[in-house]
């Protein structure tokens, strides 16, 4: 196919376009979080879009006659929240030089820090021409339209590529992600912690045991709209707890369990007879991960957070043969889990020349200061030295 032939259209609603033709463009590797019913959830139930200061404008690779060969999910920010990629001096630096760093273009899943595919290309399509347009006409939109900048989260690594190729910045950051190298148990995964954490994660499951709690696992296929009700209450408990307002609607979590439900599963913590705390995982079992997402509860136990949320997904990982679990954005705390440190990129364009190069030098130092982090963190996994990877 000729780049000629290609053109460009921006979209501000996914309902816009037909659900095959966007799940088309989704590769095996995508995971759910790309795939058309939960974009669409966040944008129907209003977690995006509306006042949220997620305007949604996904950028369309057509050809002629109207046939979608590739997209980027993008939305319009007016701030920074729910990105887990923290730029908020960069804001203010706009800001103190008379400047408005907002709106700015986000390609990102919302509210989810996890790596994909960002340049999606349909697989009939020629995928470097695609993605070349793709990325150019970001660029391009920002320019029109007076935003700051275009920023890209947590994409493939394959497709970085283009992206530095036209000129973005790329910026690390680290997860922790547990890994299964085939464990048959969970006494298995201790055997191979240090002394140390072995000791900490037995103190902290015999503290919750004492309690007397249960749990119920639950797939998605199984939960009720009584259990996603109650998850929702657990979700959101959590956010009033922190004098925070949730980003998710309990229609979008019923919508999501209803349309996706191969996707999910609910864990619920029981305390004589009644439901006291809930976490959930998402699920992709063709690439065998799970992903840690949220977590509540409506009565404190000391540790719950950690039983419900880490060793029960990790015991669920293991019993499916999981082999990644990732349980979200930072925590270093998670490593004394046995969770693993995990860099990740995102990618970065600056519209002002001036402010771009002082983001590329304030960029080269924080590289080198994430390096030096990264190393740090590596001194100190929880693993034995003799499971340790060269």
């Amino acid at each position: 196919m000729k780049q000629s032939a290609l053109q460009l259209r921006v979209i501000d609603s996914l309902s816009q376009i037909a659900e095959d033709d966007w799940n088309a463009l989704l590769s095996p590797e995508a995971g759910p979080f790309l795939k058309y019913a939960f974009l669409n959830t966040l944008e129907v139930s209003g977690c995006v879009g509306g006042n949220t200061g997620w305007q949604v404008a996904h950028l369309l690779v057509e050809d002629s006659d109207s046939r979608l060969l590739g997209a980027i999910p993008l939305y319009l920010k007016q701030h920074s929240y729910g990105e887990f990629v923290f730029d908020w001096a960069w804001a203010q630096a706009y800001e103190q030089n008379g400047m408005s760093y907002y709106p700015k273009a986000l390609s990102a899943i919302p509210f989810t820090p996890v790596r994909g595919p960002r340049l999606l290309v349909a697989q009939s399509s020629d995928k470097s021409a695609v993605q070349q347009t793709l990325v150019s006409g970001l660029k391009t939109l920002v320019s029109q339209n007076a935003l700051s900048s275009a920023h890209v989260l947590f994409p493939e690594s394959s497709e970085l590529l283009e992206l530095e190729k036209q000129g973005f910045m790329l910026r690390n950051s680290v997860q922790f992600h547990w890994q299964n190298t085939g464990y048959q148990d969970f006494e298995q995964f201790l055997a191979d912690l240090t002394m140390k954490r072995r000791k900490n994660i037995r103190r902290e499951r015999a503290s919750v045991a004492m309690h007397k709690i249960s749990y119920r696992h639950i797939s998605g296929a199984q939960a009720s709209k009584e259990d996603w009700a109650f998850f929702y209450r657990c979700y959101e408990n959590t956010y009033i707890e922190h004098r925070s307002s949730p980003y998710l609607t309990e229609e979008c979590i019923q919508t999501l369990g209803r349309d996706m439900p191969e996707n999910f599963h609910l864990i619920i913590a029981i305390q004589d007879e009644r439901p006291i705390a809930s976490s959930l995982l998402v699920v992709d079992r063709p690439n065998s991960k799970a992903y840690g997402r949220y977590w509540g509860a409506v009565e404190h136990i000391p540790c719950l957070h950690f039983e419900l949320a880490y060793y029960q997904a990790i015991e669920y990982c293991i019993q499916e043969g999981i082999r990644i679990f990732e349980g979200g954005a930072q925590g270093e705390h998670k490593m004394a889990r046995g969770f693993l440190p995990t860099t990740l990129q995102s990618a970065h364009w600056i519209a002002d020349a001036g402010f771009s190069n002082a983001v590329k030098r304030f960029l080269e130092r924080e590289s080198e200061g994430m390096a030096a982090y990264v190393d740090e963190l590596e001194q100190r996994i929880p693993l034995k030295s003799s499971k340790v990877q060269p």
